[in-house]
């Protein structure tokens, strides 16, 4: 991870910008989560254009509908390679962009489906040889080379087993200089920790190696399992590419320890990766300003490892059953959402996207909305820090101006409805981060992956200390059972009245004025400020790209 800095605990409460010539303006009666019987679909031919109509339709059993049908997809998968989960390039996938698709074209909106390359990879295989025997769950980072290393001496890089375990491992070339890998089969076994996966990888292959395990740090909780991440740039921000053709596999903390012992040997494999097209599902329902685009995006791919409810069912979910119910309204933005394909590879299909985009066409998006991860068990609400009252920005991560607009309305609805809120860091690291990058402001939600939560943040939110916000992030049990009801309730909520809000006017973000919403405005209170429980940057985010 970027190195964390404590920032200020809260920030002054101030008023939303104007959406007219007062705060921003919204209709809202009833409590968010106010529910009707049939789960919302006796109000999917419905208006649903004030927010009254839209926070009475849209409710959790609505959204559990499509979560369920994305379990019964990976349930169904028969997949040769990847059976019984949604990942890039497999059916499970293509299933998923055929159900999203489906129901929008049924709905009356314009359905592109937006062809991606993707590479992919096939189940990798380590095993320790000498001096002990055992086989290990690994996978193929992302930007791994292929091979086979039949026999490989495992070297240790520069790495540390005991007390803090911080480590900087792989992330000098120096830490190869008094290593011997002049062999035909040396297997460079790095600790993960500090820089990023690409660096660890290229300065690995330079030094001579024929492949690189990577292992988890081990310095913490979240930080013991088998853990794969993007190895395809130098600097965590993304910006440069890393140059290696060996193969680059992971393992966990302890296969590390073991695969540290002295007269260690090891076979590797990673088989070719193929080029494979996959498609993100593009929606629009055109408004009365056509040059005025609202857009909101989920990543649909899980993992290999399994269905990926959570990560990222929940955003995916939350967002296609808002966009079922605003289908009917006459609005005056354009609204368009996203299902980007391939996230999990590294923001594949959103950045695909976006480079797809004229600067014309991109000029016409007003502002991006990201969902990923909204219903995690061990939740926090979480907002992406567009203010930086907690979080300074990494270096190198732009935030466009209008950004932190996005974010005020999100903490306004949390104040409105009595949620306590916390920020995250603004880290580009999820499918906002083209966005950013071409100037569109952005902001988002998520409850948390990896990260432990504390006992401040049990004390306010519920849930267990000491155990990672999503305690099935990246795994087999990322199932139907792996929710907190109540965070994908309140977000459900949220994203449809966020939508709803921009869907009139996007004059906070970008200057443009809309009109007032049917029903009558009513002032948002000013945000109530995070609750300053995070000490270390990132917010419980995580991202594969990062140390």
């Amino acid at each position: 991870m970027v190195d964390r800095r404590t920032g200020t605990a809260g920030r002054t409460a101030r008023r939303v910008a104007a959406a007219g010539a007062g705060g921003l303006l919204v209709a809202l009666a009833l409590p968010a989560g106010a529910a009707v019987a049939g789960g919302g679909h006796g109000c999917e031919h419905g208006d649903n254009d004030s927010f009254d109509e839209l926070l009475e339709c849209m409710t959790a059993d609505g959204v559990l509908e499509h979560l369920e049908a994305f379990q019964k997809i990976a349930d169904n998968s028969t997949d040769p390679v990847y059976p019984g989960t949604r990942a890039a390039g497999t059916d499970g996938y293509a299933d998923s962009v055929e159900y999203v698709a489906g129901l929008l074209r049924e709905a009356g909106y314009e359905v592109t489906l937006d062809p991606v390359q993707i590479t992919f990879n096939f189940p990798a295989e380590l095993r320790q040889l000498t001096p002990t025997a055992a086989e290990y769950e690994t996978g193929v980072f992302t930007g791994s080379g292929s091979g086979r290393i039949e026999a490989g001496q495992v070297v240790p890089v520069d790495v540390n087993l005991e007390g803090d375990r911080a480590s900087t491992s792989g992330c000098e070339a120096e830490d190869f200089a008094d290593l011997d890998l002049s062999g035909p089969a040396d297997i460079a076994l790095i600790q993960r920790g500090t820089c990023s996966f690409g660096l660890k990888a290229q300065n690995a292959d330079q030094a001579g190696a024929e492949a690189v395990i990577v292992f988890n740090q081990g310095n913490s909780p979240d930080r013991e399992a088998l853990f794969i991440g993007d190895a395809q740039t130098l600097d965590l921000e993304g910006t440069m590419p890393a140059t290696y053709d060996i193969p680059v596999v992971g393992a966990s903390f302890a296969e590390g320890v073991a695969l540290a012992q002295p007269g260690s040997t090891a076979f590797v494999e990673v088989l070719p990766a193929e080029t494979r097209t996959d498609h993100n599902v593009i929606a629009e329902l055109p408004g009365e300003n056509r040059d005025n685009v609202v857009m909101a995006g989920a990543h649909l791919d899980s993992v290999i490892e399994g269905p990926g409810i959570n990560d990222n069912g929940s955003g995916s979910a939350a967002l296609l059953e808002t966009a079922l119910l605003m289908a009917e309204g006459e609005h005056e933005n354009t609204l368009r959402f996203g299902w980007w394909a391939a996230e999990e590879q590294g923001l594949v299909g959103s950045a695909d996207y976006v480079a797809g985009l004229s600067q014309a066409e991109r000029d016409r998006i007003a502002l991006y909305m990201n969902y990923d991860m909204v219903g995690s068990p061990n939740y926090v609400f979480m907002v992406y820090d567009a203010d930086q009252s907690t979080f300074p920005a990494p270096e190198g991560v732009p935030i466009p101006e209008g950004s932190t607009a996005i974010e005020d309305v999100y903490e306004s609805y949390y104040t409105l409805v009595g949620e306590p809120y916390d920020d995250t860091e603004f880290s580009g690291r999820s499918d906002y981060e083209a966005f950013i990058l071409a100037g569109i402001p952005s902001s988002g939600l998520f409850t948390g992956a990896e990260g432990i939560k504390t006992e401040p943040q049990a004390a306010i939110w519920g849930g267990t200390a000491g155990e990672q916000y999503d305690p099935c992030y990246h795994l087999a049990c990322d199932t139907i059972e792996n929710l907190d009801r109540h965070a994908l309730d309140v977000n459900s909520d949220l994203i449809a009245f966020a939508m709803l809000t921009f869907a009139y006017s996007t004059e906070p973000v970008n200057g443009v004025e809309g009109r007032d919403p049917r029903g009558g405005p009513v002032e948002l209170p000013a945000p109530a400020g995070p609750e300053g429980t995070f000490v270390e940057a990132g917010g419980g985010a995580a991202s594969g790209a990062v140390a």
